[in-house]
């Protein structure tokens, strides 16, 4: 038995095709100029009813494939999309690969949803040499528009926009269907693979605010494609291996003698590094013995591979707590993974004949580069180049992924494109097939809007920087007096979700490719677009249902048998603004832009306070305080809202919890 989703895919595309042809022969019936006279003039006229008869059984056919019989949200956007997609085919079948523009009114007096394809229809018919008023192809547009459960009404107004009215019953449906089945995905037509590269601290070193955006944004783009049905591959890519390994086993050697035997304390990692860097600049001795060391570990003896593991087990152990923090779930794959497959890799592209050599270095040119790659150093070791191009090789012919998603600073942009181009010279991928791409982004910058950095000049160690963000998130909680309502494990469980959820926020919240500057006041602070505001606008609508003692059973038995109303202007603005989600996660999808999503949540959260401001969802008496009326119809857009922002919350690694 076959796929259905592409048995479903391969229907709609036929149909379509069959639609186009259908429709192109009506048209060329109607035109009497491609009629000569004739006796079969009947037969022809007989012919026209029967093919418009098919055509419009075809195109209600395949509305009705379209409209989404499956547990999964619906893309509102995405249906417009095909909607008016066909439309504007039909309109203007001379145009290669028409716009459709479809976006969200930004004015709610001008409609849902605007098509704005008219105007850029113009233009290229003027390049055609065909003047035409974008108000007449936009008349043409709406003409062309297919049956459908989804608008209600349409607009032109100005050059030419089309506004776009929605069915509240359609919207009221796409509600309760929420409602019933939970905030579902539309499934993928395939599973596909998807390698993330992200956080990637070195070995010996301490992970320290640079190594932030980079985990956040990484673990946040994971959970994402998660979500959207992907198979996906977290990948630490760690420096792990190198000169520096030398001078620090032959430092380690120096200083514990008997760590054969011992399990050596290295409780400061960093002081550890700076001491044998130290004697490797100053101490020539030093220095020949540590590249004797880096030889014999390239070499795997096994006395200088168990020193090896010694200081990389410290590293993993200080790089856990962090991640633990941080909920973090990340497989460990550094330089040295690579280590057989560069040697292999550098004889096999040798053999291509792509390999120059430049003073003793092994280099090539990518086509459209001035830069080279170097592969092999003038003294025959290898570079990060060559590691990221074993690495690249190996996730896509062993991983075999779909998609590779790199996310480093955006200083790694110039030495990444050089990778990615030579990989397409060797034909390893075709980009319009497999996506690899650099998510780079901007540097964290202190409060005084340069590089983040201690009051002596140091860089920010990562941990220090939580544990900052424990203290204060604590202080906040106790400001708010919720030491004294919430039990000492609630208020434990309430600092780390705001701690860390307001660190995660912060950097979320910002286009990933601008610098930001960090400041604990603003993140903590509960007004405005933060997760601080977010986290307590969640616990209270969570808090609704419990106040009016309604039960969860009892909100599914009402998802099921009450319908959700939209008749005040604030519920239709409400229940259009929960349907934009799937919208958002498809937007993110392309452009990895994360913050995206922070917005559409502060969005989400104002307009729900708007609403439950205007509308009353639990009429109360007032001197009794003893709840009276419930409005279950409202009370379902309470719970609608909240299993948006949890599953948003989700996938930007925030924990809320129950009481805050």
């Amino acid at each position: 038995m076959g796929d259905p989703v592409n048995e479903y895919t391969a229907r709609l595309q036929q149909q379509e095709r069959e639609i186009r042809s259908l429709s192109a022969e009506i048209e060329s019936l109607k035109n009497p100029q491609n009629l000569s006279p004739s006796p079969h003039l009947d037969e022809l006229r007989e012919e026209n009813a029967k093919l418009k008869y098919r055509l419009n059984i075809l195109k209600r056919s395949l509305q009705e494939e379209r409209i989404p019989c499956s547990k999964a949200m619906t893309n509102i956007n995405q249906q417009l999309q095909e909607i008016f997609g066909e439309a504007i085919r039909a309109s203007c079948p001379e145009l290669d690969n028409p716009p459709q523009a479809v976006t969200p009114n930004q004015q709610a007096k001008f409609g849902d949803y605007q098509c704005n394809s008219a105007m850029g229809m113009a233009q290229m018919l003027k390049a055609k040499g065909m003047k035409v008023n974008p108000r007449e192809i936009a008349e043409k547009i709406i003409q062309n528009l297919p049956d459908n459960e989804l608008i209600q009404k349409t607009e032109i107004a100005g050059p030419g926009f089309i506004n776009i009215h929605l069915k509240r019953p359609f919207v009221s449906k796409l509600l309760s269907n929420l409602l019933i089945n939970g905030v579902q995905p539309t499934p993928l037509a395939s599973r596909k693979k998807v390698v993330v590269d992200f956080s990637s601290p070195n070995i010996a070193k301490e992970m320290h605010v640079g190594h932030l955006r980079s985990t956040i944004i990484g673990e946040s783009m994971c959970r994402l494609f998660e979500f959207l049905g992907y198979d996906v591959l977290r990948l630490n890519h760690v420096g792990d291996w190198g000169t520096q390994f030398g001078m620090l086993i032959a430092h380690l050697q120096d200083r514990f003698p008997n760590y054969l035997t011992v399990s050596p304390p290295i409780g400061d990692l960093q002081a550890f590094y700076k001491e044998s860097k130290k004697r490797f600049d100053e101490d020539e001795s030093f220095k020949k013995r540590g590249y004797q060391c880096v030889i014999r570990l390239q070499s795997k003896e096994p006395e200088f591979i168990k020193a090896w593991n010694l200081i990389c087990d410290v590293s993993r152990r200080e790089f856990q707590k962090i991640y633990d923090c941080l909920d973090i779930q990340i497989i460990e794959r550094g330089e040295s993974y690579y280590q057989d497959l560069m040697t292999k890799l550098v004889k096999e592209l040798e053999e291509k004949g792509v390999v120059e050599m430049d003073e003793g270095r092994k280099i090539i040119f990518a086509p459209g580069q001035s830069i080279p790659l170097t592969i092999v150093k003038s003294d025959g070791g290898y570079t990060y180049d060559t590691s990221d191009l074993a690495a690249l090789h190996q996730r896509l012919f062993e991983e075999k992924a779909d998609m590779i998603i790199y996310v480093t600073d955006s200083g790694q942009s110039t030495h990444l494109q050089l990778v990615f181009a030579a990989a397409q010279m060797f034909g390893w991928y075709n980009p319009q097939v497999t996506r690899v791409e650099h998510a780079g982004f901007g540097v964290v910058l202190g409060e005084d809007k340069k590089k983040f950095k201690t009051r002596s000049g140091d860089t920010v160690r990562l941990m220090d920087l939580l544990e900052e963000g424990l203290k204060r998130s604590m202080d906040k909680l106790k400001d708010k007096e919720r030491d004294k309502v919430l039990t000492p494990e609630e208020l434990t469980k309430a600092q780390r979700a705001v701690a860390f959820g307001c660190i995660k926020y912060a950097d979320l919240s910002h286009n990933r490719i601008n610098d930001y500057v960090f400041s604990f006041d603003k993140m903590l602070d509960d007004r405005g677009n933060t997760a601080a505001y977010l986290l307590y606008a969640f616990t209270r609508i969570r808090s609704i249902a419990r106040l009016a003692n309604v039960d969860e059973a009892t909100l599914r038995v009402a998802a099921e048998t009450t319908e959700v109303l939209l008749d005040h202007e604030k519920e239709w603005k409400l229940g259009k603004c929960i349907l934009r989600f799937p919208e958002i996660l498809q937007k993110i999808l392309d452009d990895l832009l994360l913050h995206t999503l922070c917005d559409y949540l502060y969005e989400l959260a104002t307009t729900f306070t708007e609403f439950y401001d205007s509308c009353y969802c639990v009429e109360k008496d007032r001197n009794t305080g003893e709840v009276i009326k419930v409005n279950m119809c409202r009370m379902l857009l309470c719970e609608a809202t909240a299993a948006i922002m949890a599953k948003g919350f989700d996938i930007l690694g925030l924990n809320p919890v129950q009481r805050m």
